[in-house]
């Protein structure tokens, strides 16, 4: 953190008496943000063949939720067995009527389960990953103190991911400017958040223990992702490396064949052979349909 004063280049920001959305506010995601909820237009969401349907995107949040679905039919859960449609939330289809329905709050994921008599709608990466655990019975402990500690800690990375993402995401990687203040202020907030984690896996192989549980599933795709540099370019300015226990942590993870799985799916980025747009079935990762298009000539 930087010890000198700044000096304002113009005048101060003045908070008006009372806020008004009279403009855009810059940014990446300026085309979608606005101060209200609900639906924008009318669109019913797709459904698949499997009771269970995910909406969603290969972000951090939406990466926990297939890694999920994937570690339980690896374990041979079928009625684990999903589709998985992509939303691209920068063209705003979070906002169709269907997927509102899904989730009041219009983020990715959200999750309709069709087994039982009525339908039940999950949303809250979190909530869905709970969801999955009991009622498949697999990654959350069953003695109440193990499932103490993997409770806390899936809390613990709800309540600490939006400084990762939102704050120092956003502001070393998105904003329109740069703001040292901001900067400052989220990647110190990020770096006690790392460190917190290293000395919990210095002294456990899994974040809640010996078992491997949703509280991983959760952390991983935030935390371990920054540590091994594949967020916002911003692990040399974190100097990510010292996390040496988070790193170790997240290789293991990293090799697992259902979260490989899961990873790809709904991804938009990368590699073309990373990106599974849909999945509707286990074979989609063999055949990658949606794939094979002809990359555009430069």
């Amino acid at each position: 953190m930087s010890d000198a004063t700044p000096t304002p280049t113009s005048a101060p920001y003045v908070p008006p008496k009372i806020w008004t959305w009279n403009k855009a506010n810059g940014g990446r995601f300026a085309n979608i943000n606005r101060p209200v909820a609900g639906a924008t237009h009318d669109k019913e969401l797709p459904r698949g063949k499997h009771p269970l349907q995910l909406y969603s995107l290969g972000t951090p949040n939406g990466v926990k939720v297939t890694v999920m679905l994937e570690e339980l039919l690896a374990l041979g859960h079928t009625g684990a067995e999903y589709d998985a449609w992509l939303v691209r939330i920068n063209e705003g289809e979070q906002f169709s009527s269907g997927f509102v329905a899904a989730n009041p709050n219009s983020k990715i994921p959200a999750l309709w389960d069709y087994s039982g008599e009525v339908p039940q709608r999950v949303f809250e990466s979190g909530a869905i990953l709970l969801y999955l655990a009991e009622k498949f019975g697999a990654f959350l402990p069953t003695d109440l103190a193990t499932r103490t500690e993997c409770m806390s800690w899936l809390f613990w990375q709800m309540g600490s991911a939006p400084y990762l993402g939102g704050g120092f995401g956003h502001f070393y990687a998105y904003a329109p400017f740069k703001i040292e203040y901001a900067i400052d202020r989220f990647a110190m907030e990020v770096k006690r958040e790392l460190d917190v984690l290293n000395r919990r896996l210095a002294e456990s192989r899994f974040i809640a223990g010996d078992e491997y549980t949703i509280a991983d599933i959760a952390i991983w795709p935030w935390y371990g992702g920054m540590v091994k540099g594949q967020m916002y370019e911003g692990g040399e300015f974190l100097q990510v490396q010292e996390y040496t226990h988070v790193i170790r942590w997240a290789d293991e993870i990293a090799k697992r064949p259902a979260v490989r799985r899961g990873r790809m799916v709904n991804r938009v980025m990368g590699p073309l052979e990373t990106q599974l747009h849909e999945r509707h079935d286990a074979s989609d990762f063999d055949t990658r349909t949606q794939d094979k298009l002809q990359a555009p000539k430069a």
